[in-house]
């Protein structure tokens, strides 16, 4: 029999946790997601990475304004991927722009600008920390513009089309600042070294060319972000969110409208790359010419030096006479009056004709003769 003091131990001691068993038949897939967010800790979800948002609504009018969401929230609200949210999340460094047709919205990554867009609601996603630029306020200015216009006032653009229309000019004229500003010091730049050749200018003209051609990487990736969704039909007849909302979704041949708005916009942007690249020809032709300039400088810095060497050469061969009679030796020649004369003129003739070889062998190696 057990003690009196064992049955108090086995009273004491904490009862195993029950578990109840989940069905297997559970195949929705809201309910795993609500039972699995049951089971992660309110602390890891409030841990967990935000999203910084500005909402406005099918009227232009701002529902929320530097507001915080959890991307569980936001997938859950407008049917997104975790994956698709990555595409557009600041937080991730060294970003491609992307432009995803998603069934009831459109991820835009672009430039300065990342939103999501849907049949009546437009969100802007922001970081945090982030100091904002004027484009930015022109762009917010213009967006509000063009989703509080009609569908017949703005030409028959539904009002995802009106929105993906602001952030398009938005970003084409961000592109089109940059570029002004980069040209004009670079053409300022080329003409200050066509009058003269310094090396701060060189090595400004150095900077500006890695900064041009940043500038040229991140327009042709925007340049593909258009090509690539002009490909896709499908993706194109399914950017027509409004009316796929009324229940009249377009086939994968018929996109007109869409087609013909971006392909007006890649031009804009093909535009600017052939500029870019006008001006990087002109740079990479104006460092050759700097080159082939310092090439004959460097060029008569070496004939310089090669004629003051045969100088010395000659010299040299005329002071051997010299040495000879420098030396304490009876030559006689000390008692006669012309002696002086003759081994001068010697020494000197010595010294010419050497000089006068060198350079005719110079002269002949120049013209590439033997």
């Amino acid at each position: 029999m057990a003690t009196s003091q064992e049955i108090r131990s086995l009273a004491t001691m904490p009862s195993k946790p029950t578990f109840q068993a989940i069905p297997n038949s559970i195949s929705d897939p809201a309910t795993r997601l609500q039972r699995n967010l049951a089971a992660v800790p309110h602390h890891s979800i409030k841990n967990e990475i935000k999203l910084r948002c500005t909402e406005f609504d099918h009227k232009g009018n701002v529902k929320t304004t530097a507001g915080e969401f959890l991307k569980i929230d936001l997938c859950q609200q407008h049917g997104l991927h975790a994956r698709d949210l990555r595409k557009i999340d600041s937080s991730f460094n060294n970003q491609m722009p992307v432009l995803l047709v998603r069934p009831e919205a459109i991820l835009v990554n672009v430039g300065h600008i990342r939103a999501l867009i849907k049949a009546d609601l437009v969100v802007l996603f922001d970081s945090f920390g982030s100091t904002d630029s004027y484009n930015q306020s022109i762009f917010i200015y213009d967006l509000e513009e063009k989703l509080r216009m009609s569908t017949s006032a703005a030409g028959g653009l539904p009002f995802e089309f009106r929105a993906l229309e602001a952030i398009f000019i938005s970003v084409i004229s961000s592109l089109q600042s940059e570029m002004d500003v980069l040209v004009h010091f670079v053409t300022k730049l080329l003409a200050h070294l066509e009058e003269s050749i310094d090396q701060n200018k060189l090595k400004e003209l150095l900077q500006y060319s890695k900064k041009l051609s940043q500038f040229e990487s991140k327009t042709l990736l925007i340049r593909d972000v258009f090509v690539e969704v002009l490909d896709q039909d499908d993706d194109l007849a399914n950017m027509y969110l409004t009316e796929k909302k009324q229940g009249h979704p377009r086939t994968e041949d018929s996109h007109e409208e869409i087609e013909i708005l971006l392909e007006s916009y890649l031009k804009q942007v093909e535009e600017i790359a052939n500029t870019v690249a006008i001006v990087k020809q002109q740079m990479q032709s104006t460092e050759e010419i700097v080159n082939v300039i310092l090439g004959a400088n460097r060029n008569q810095l070496l004939l310089f030096e090669l004629r003051i060497a045969m100088g010395t050469l000659g010299m040299s061969s005329g002071a051997i006479i010299a040495s000879l009679y420098g030396m304490n030796l009876h030559n006689y020649l000390e008692t006669n009056p012309h002696a002086f004369a003759i081994v001068g003129s010697t020494a000197l003739g010595i010294s010419m004709m050497v000089f006068a070889f060198c350079s005719r062998k110079l002269k002949m190696l120049a013209k590439g003769t033997t």
